[in-house]
Formats: structure tokens, sequence, C-alpha cells
């Protein structure tokens, strides 16, 4: 599995927001007003622990006001909710079987094609995708986001759930089927875990072929830094053996 050089000039960062301050006690001041007199829109979160904290405290509104890109976040929810429950449903409202699996084969496309193309690039910077060269091989193609330019947290941790989380929902869904013998509805179950299953595989190795690069890049600038010879290659050994163990 190989890949090429990522095109960082294809995908943008997260546009920037105003910044919190901070007094010299180390609480948060409150953000300034606008020149109508009113309050400045809630801050983004600005770490891992920001997101935490304003997943715990404001649910989905919360998030939504944190995210630097909310309607893409919404998009990529509400397709893949929308595929399993229309899925689960669709027994008790839609009693056309050829009816029901097309809306459901639909949904789980328009998914599938969303978070390759968009989510996945505007949410974490992240894009892949199969390419056959002219000897008819084929092989993976990762794109990332310059690594200076980190996701919004909360786009990314929203991101990676929605990725690893609904194989598993669909991977529950078609051991019922086999369980109850509701052989009909076997193969759209198959093909929602693979579309699934492509996505959380693909991103995966995109992110991991992005943090390889970011240790390169690391190293590599430490080089031309001045630290050549002896302390250079020890360098460059330590970060791509630990990025190699942690993300190998």
């Amino acid at each position: 599995m190989s890949s090429s050089a990522p095109l960082f000039e294809t995908i943008e960062p997260d546009e920037p927001e105003y910044e919190q301050r901070t007094s010299a006690s180390g609480t948060i001041n409150p953000p300034p007003p606008t020149q109508s007199g009113g309050p400045r829109p809630t801050q983004m979160a600005s770490s891992p622990e920001d997101a935490e904290s304003v997943n715990l405290r404001e649910g989905i509104a919360g998030i939504l006001r944190q995210s630097a890109h909310p309607l893409v976040l919404s998009f990529l929810y509400f397709f893949r909710i929308a595929a399993i429950t229309v899925y689960i449903l669709c027994g008790f409202f839609i009693s056309n079987y050829v009816l029901s699996s097309v809306i459901v084969v639909v949904l789980l496309a328009m998914d599938f094609w969303n978070c390759r193309n968009v989510a996945g690039r505007r949410l974490v910077g992240l894009r892949y995708w199969n390419q056959v060269d002219d000897d008819g091989e084929s092989y993976w193609v990762f794109e990332s986001r310059d690594p200076s330019r980190p996701a919004n947290p909360i786009d990314s941790k929203m991101f990676w759930i929605a990725v690893y989380t609904f194989p598993l929902l669909w991977l529950a869904l078609l051991i019922v089927s086999l369980l109850k013998f509701n052989l009909s509805f076997v193969p759209i179950v198959v093909l929602a875990l693979v579309f699934n299953v492509t996505n959380a595989v693909g991103f995966t190795y995109a992110d991991r072929d992005a943090k390889q690069k970011w240790a390169n890049n690391l190293a590599s600038s430490g080089w031309n830094m001045g630290m050549g010879g002896l302390g250079g290659q020890i360098l460059t050994g330590v970060v791509k053996n630990s990025v190699g163990r942690v993300f190998g």
C-alpha cells in the first residue's frame, strides 16, 4: 500500500476565530462585546479538553456552536443516522421492499460520498482515493492538510466517532438479521458495512500517512537546522520509530 506526497494546498485550514484572553491569574476573561453591545459568538474549542467539556455541558447545540464547520458535521451524522433509521423502520411504514431498499442504498451512497470527499476534507483535513497506474496496478493515494494548521478539536472528535461507531452499529444489525433469519435485508447491511468499513480503513491509513509525513518533516527540519551527522541520524531514527510504534 503506497501513498503519494500530500497536496497541502488543496485542503484549506479552518477559518481562524477570535482568541480567548487570559488574565494574569489564569482566569478566562469574557469575550469582548460587539459594536451593537451584544456578546460575541460562542468561541470554538481550542483543545481536546475544551471539546470534552462542551460535549458534557451543552450537548448537540454546544457541539454545533463550537464546531468550525457545523453544516458539514450535521450532514455527516444526518446521512448516517437516516440510513439506519430508514432500515430499521421501513418494515413498519413501507410495505414495498424494493422502495425501502432503494431509499437505504441511496442514503448509504450519499453518506459514503459525503464522508470521503467533503466531511473528511473539511473536518479533519484528510482525503483518500484509489488510483490505477499505467501498469494496471491500483494503490491508495492520501492527501492531508498542513499539520501546522490542526483541525478543530470538536470536528475531529465527532468525525472519528462517526467513522468508527457506525460500522459497529451495522455489524450489530447484520447479526440481528442473521439470528432472526431475515435474509432479505442482509445484502443491504453488507453493502452498508462495505461503505462504512472502507471509509474507516481509508481515513485511518490517511491519518497514519499524515502523521508519518509530519514525523519525516520534523526530522528533516532538525537536520536542516544544523543537526546533521550522527545527531541528525539519531533524531530521524527516534522520530520515525516512535511514530511507527504508535501508529504503525
